[in-house]
C-alpha cells in the first residue's frame, strides 16, 4: 500500500502527495451522501482534527442524519457529563438512518437504557481504583502496568467500561502529569510490560505521545510497549505518515485495536490498518461481547475472517463488563463459549480469539470456554474434539 496520507499538523490543511488527493477525492461522494456534510473539502474530511472539532454531540445534528426513537432521544438527553454523545463525521457515514438496530448506531447512540442500573452492576467493576498505585497507572498483574494516558476518545462507546473516567472535561495537560507513574516503574524491576490506553491515547498529539514513550523506552527493563486504541475503527484519518514513522523509532510496539462489528472494516479502516502493519508494527483485535451488535457465531466468524484479511489478529473477546448503566449490553456467558465452540476446530488457528471475562472486583482476565475434557485419572485423559468425537489421551 502507498503509505501517502493527507497530514494535518495544524487546523490548515496540508496534502502531501497529488496520490493522496486523488484518494480523497474519490472518498468525497461517500461521505458528501450524507446531507450534514454535503459541502464538506476532501481535504477538511481527512484531517483528524477537524473531525474531532465537528463530532457530533446534539440530537439536533444527528437528526439531520437517522430518524430517532423515543429512546435514542431519551438516551441522548440524559448522557451528559463525563460519556457524553460525541461521534465523529466518519462514523456517523456509517450509521444505518432507518434502523435502530444498527451494531454502528448502538454503540455511539445513547439510548434510555443507559439509566438503568443492573442489579450486579458497579462503578469499577475492574477495581482499577484499588489496584493504582500512582496517578493514571493501574497495577495488578506482577509483571505488567496499564498507563492512562487521557480521559479522551474519538468517539464516546456506549458500552464504555471506563464510563467513571472517561469523556469530555477539564483535563490536565501538565508536562509532569505522569511523572510519578514513570518513578514507580523505574523503580519496579518486575514490570516489563507497558500498556498505554485511556481514553485513547492515539487522541493525544505526536509529540505528547512520543514524550510518554521515550520515558517509558528510556526505563531499561521495560521490554514490551503496547497501545490500546479504537481510533483505526473511529477515527482513521489519525492514522499518519507522520505518527506511524514515530512509532516506528520506539519500536517493538505492539498496537491492539478494538473492532467489534464487520461493518467496522471499511476500506478507510484497512488503509489506516496497512499504514501500522507496513510499517511493522504487529496488530490485535480486541472485542467486547455485545448483546444485539456481535453475539451471533456467524458475525464473530465474519469479523475474525476479515481481521485477518487486514493483518489483525483477533486477540480477545471480552464479556461486556458490569458496569453501571451496561445491562442491555450483556449477554449470557454462555453465548461467548458457543461462539468459541464455533470457532474452534471450524477455522483457522489464528481467527480463534481468548474469551474472557475480567473478574470483577480485580480479579483480572480469565480464560473462559467450551470443556474439551470430559474426564481426567491418573495418567489418562477422555477428551472430546470440535465434531464431539471421544479420544483417550495416555500420559
Amino acid at each position: 500500500m502507498n503509505h501517502n496520507s493527507v497530514v494535518a499538523e495544524t487546523q490548515k490543511l496540508v496534502l502531501e502527495t497529488p496520490v493522496t488527493a486523488q484518494r480523497a477525492s474519490r472518498r468525497q461522494q461517500d461521505y458528501q451522501q450524507v446531507s450534514l456534510y454535503k459541502d464538506v473539502n476532501p481535504l477538511d474530511w481527512e484531517d483528524w482534527h477537524w473531525q474531532l472539532k465537528h463530532r457530533v454531540r446534539t440530537k439536533e445534528e444527528l437528526a439531520e442524519v437517522i430518524k430517532l426513537t423515543p429512546e435514542e432521544e431519551q438516551g441522548i438527553k440524559k448522557a451528559s457529563g463525563r460519556l457524553s454523545m460525541a461521534i465523529t463525521p466518519y462514523w456517523v457515514t456509517l450509521l444505518d438512518p432507518d434502523d435502530p438496530g444498527c451494531p454502528i448506531r448502538r454503540q455511539a447512540v445513547p439510548i434510555s437504557f443507559e439509566s438503568v442500573v443492573g442489579p450486579h452492576e458497579m462503578v469499577d467493576p475492574c477495581a482499577e481504583d484499588r489496584d493504582s498505585p500512582a496517578p493514571h497507572l493501574v497495577h495488578r498483574y506482577p509483571d505488567r502496568v496499564l498507563l492512562l494516558a487521557t480521559d479522551s476518545c474519538a468517539m464516546y462507546c456506549r458500552h464504555c467500561t471506563r464510563r467513571r473516567l472517561v469523556g469530555e472535561h477539564p483535563e490536565s495537560n501538565s508536562a509532569g502529569r505522569f511523572d510519578a507513574a514513570i518513578e514507580y516503574i523505574k523503580a519496579n524491576r518486575k514490570i516489563r510490560d507497558v500498556l498505554i490506553s485511556g481514553g485513547d491515547p492515539l487522541i493525544l498529539e505526536d509529540d505528547e505521545l512520543e514524550s510518554l514513550i521515550q520515558q517509558l523506552r528510556s526505563i531499561s527493563h521495560v521490554e514490551f510497549l503496547r497501545i490500546g486504541t479504537r481510533v483505526p475503527v473511529t477515527l482513521p484519518q489519525r492514522i499518519t505518515e507522520k505518527l506511524v514513522n514515530m512509532l516506528k523509532k520506539y519500536s517493538p510496539i505492539w498496537v491492539s485495536i478494538h473492532f467489534n462489528h464487520p461493518k467496522e472494516i471499511t476500506k478507510r479502516c484497512k488503509m489506516a490498518c496497512d499504514m501500522l502493519a507496513d510499517s511493522g508494527i504487529p496488530l490485535g483485535s480486541q472485542s467486547v461481547l455485545l448483546k444485539g451488535v456481535n453475539d451471533r457465531p456467524y458475525i464473530m466468524k465474519r469479523l475474525v475472517h476479515e481481521l485477518l484479511q487486514i493483518r489483525v489478529r483477533p486477540y480477545y473477546i471480552y464479556q461486556c463488563d458490569p458496569v453501571k448503566g451496561t445491562q442491555h449490553f450483556r449477554t449470557p456467558v454462555a453465548v461467548g463459549i458457543n461462539i468459541i465452540e464455533k470457532l474452534r476446530g471450524h477455522t483457522s488457528g489464528y481467527a480463534v480469539p481468548t474469551y474472557v471475562i475480567d473478574g470483577p472486583g480485580g480479579g483480572g482476565k480469565i480464560p473462559i470456554g467450551p470443556n474439551y475434557i470430559l474426564s481426567q485419572a491418573k495418567g489418562k485423559y477422555v477428551l472430546r474434539n470440535y465434531k464431539g468425537k471421544i479420544y483417550t489421551y495416555l500420559e
